[in-house]
């Protein structure tokens, strides 16, 4: 039986939207039924007619509508996060939800205490998370393979802000650039998230202080462009984090490196189907995806043979596989959390709106350490 879900946000002009619809449709385990594509009607019902689906007016109009929803997938500007996740959770709808999880620190802890009392799945789609080498390095780590992780590094650089498109009418830029609805955070909150995330899901460690520079170098920009900063870990371990979008002629260029006391791995998006291993006594290994010698979850999340490419779409498909399991799971009374299944949570959401607050934090006090806190 297929999951029947809803779409906020996602009408025109919107990426994430269109990633989404393709991700949850790729493994045949959700239908989408109906959405509140847009605070335009005119053009949630324009996008709704395109998709042969059920339109509305608003997110509480589609709710009220459709009582037998199994989920709604929240895809708008970081603003409109926390009051349809709410609306949804209160009415028994499961909800998966675009990061950063909320507009504000306090909301997060609000959506947080609504997840918990609900116990409906909640998943956040950190899409890295879902890629099968970023799945091998993470098991790999926790069997001790590289002994104790000492030092992490993370970057994600992207160009795409180098000059003020906001300003020509950019819609994407637009809304990130915006304090009004993308909140404190710019890039920190746009990507710096995803870094943070990454760190700790392949480390297992939890970041306990950063000490940043966050930078507007853009004339005219209120939000951070570009940020950077020193990570201390509950562990011991230290890390360097870089997020900037005015690296010009970057695209995605997300990497993570982990080091331990018997060496280290090497995984980046620009070849997202191979991981590195780096011994401190031998030659370089390389690891791939689709091959027999890999991890149960690594094979779990990978479509295809060794050799054949498989990358951002498949990997947003595997969050919402695993969030299928879990609504499937509750409905069979087995729930058991969105850890279970290996999916981002309304932890881990908690986790990076505290990372973007003591980023931004840091940023102002020119550079000193600041705790993390939940």
């Amino acid at each position: 039986m297929k999951l029947r879900y809803g779409m906020i946000g996602g009408g025109p002009g919107s990426f994430i939207g269109a990633i989404h619809r393709k991700a949850a449709a790729m493994d045949a385990r959700f239908d989408l039924v109906c959405g509140a594509f847009s605070s335009d009607a005119a053009k949630s019902r324009a996008t709704g007619a395109e998709l042969g689906v059920k339109a509305y007016a608003s997110f509480t109009e589609m709710l009220d509508a459709e009582p037998d929803l199994d989920a709604v997938s929240i895809v708008t500007p970081n603003h409109v996060h926390f009051a349809p996740a709410k609306a949804a959770l209160e009415r028994g709808v499961h909800v998966i939800l675009d990061k950063p999880m909320t507009f504000t620190l306090q909301e997060a802890r609000d959506l947080k205490s609504l997840v918990d009392r609900s116990g409906l799945a909640f998943a956040l789609t950190h899409t890295y998370a879902g890629y099968p080498m970023v799945k091998e390095m993470r098991h790999r780590v926790a069997a001790g393979e590289i002994g104790p992780v000492r030092k992490v590094f993370v970057e994600y650089p992207q160009g795409w802000l180098s000059a003020s498109i906001e300003a020509e009418g950019q819609k994407q830029a637009g809304w990130r650039t915006d304090p009004a609805r993308s909140g404190s955070g710019g890039a920190v909150g746009d990507i710096g998230t995803h870094a943070a995330h990454l760190s700790e899901y392949v480390t297992g460690a939890r970041i306990t202080q950063v000490c940043a520079m966050m930078n507007a170098v853009v004339p005219g920009r209120a939000l951070d462009d570009d940020a950077a900063a020193f990570l201390r870990f509950d562990t011991g371990a230290t890390g360097v984090l870089v997020a900037t979008q005015i690296a010009s002629g970057e695209q995605n260029a997300l990497r993570i490196r982990v080091y331990g006391t018997t060496g280290g791995y090497d995984w980046c998006h620009a070849d997202p189907n191979t991981l590195i291993h780096k011994p401190v006594d031998g030659p370089m290994r390389l690891i791939h995806t689709g091959t027999g010698y890999v991890s149960e979850a690594a094979k779990a999340a990978t479509r295809l043979p060794a050799g054949h490419p498989e990358g951002f779409i498949e990997a947003f498909a595997n969050l919402y596989a695993g969030f299928a399991d879990a609504i499937v799971d509750h409905k069979a009374g087995r729930f058991r959390g969105m850890p279970a299944h290996d999916v981002p949570s309304v932890e881990e959401g908690l986790r990076g709106m505290a990372f973007v607050d003591a980023m931004v934090a840091s940023g102002r006090a020119d550079t000193t350490w600041t705790d993390i806190r939940l």
